[in-house]
């Protein structure tokens, strides 16, 4: 833990530790926007699935748009999505809340949430440690039209 303001901060894997965004989706995406730092942990929530963090994470090659967590889904998906005419902060939670669980694409590691437009990891581990599910990666998929 570290001390700030007089305060405690908690600092884990993916930085500070933000517990106030609890079941609060929207709020966590734009507050780890602004901060490009941390984690707000058990921000999502699924009936009968659970509580899933959100990690700013970081975008390791931005020409082949590679990374993790939040930043990641901005540099990769966020035109996609405004396109769609959603906001990311409301889009993630939307696709969490009423996307289909994937059995077929879901392992021990990760679970999948999809529709026929697009699919979203969630990580169950991080670097072999067990976690709260965690929010990582998320695709679009392209349909092939016919002429």
């Amino acid at each position: 833990m570290n001390r700030k303001n007089g305060t405690t901060i908690e600092i884990g894997e993916f930085g500070p530790i933000y517990r106030q965004f609890k079941g609060k989706p929207k709020e966590a995406i734009r507050f780890l926007r602004k901060v490009k730092n941390g984690e707000c942990v058990r921000a999502l929530f699924r009936p009968g699935f659970g509580y899933i963090d959100i990690v700013w994470g970081e975008v390791t090659d931005s020409v082949k748009h590679k990374g993790f967590g939040l930043s990641h889904i901005i540099d990769k998906h966020e035109k996609d999505i405004n396109n769609l005419g959603y906001r990311i902060e409301d889009f993630i939670p939307l696709i969490i809340q009423f996307g289909h669980i994937s059995k077929k694409r879901s392992d021990e590691k990760k679970v999948v949430f999809e529709s026929s437009t697009f699919r979203f990891v969630v990580q169950v581990s991080w670097n072999g440690q067990s976690k709260v599910f965690l929010l990582t990666a998320f695709s679009l998929i392209k349909k092939v039209r016919e002429s």
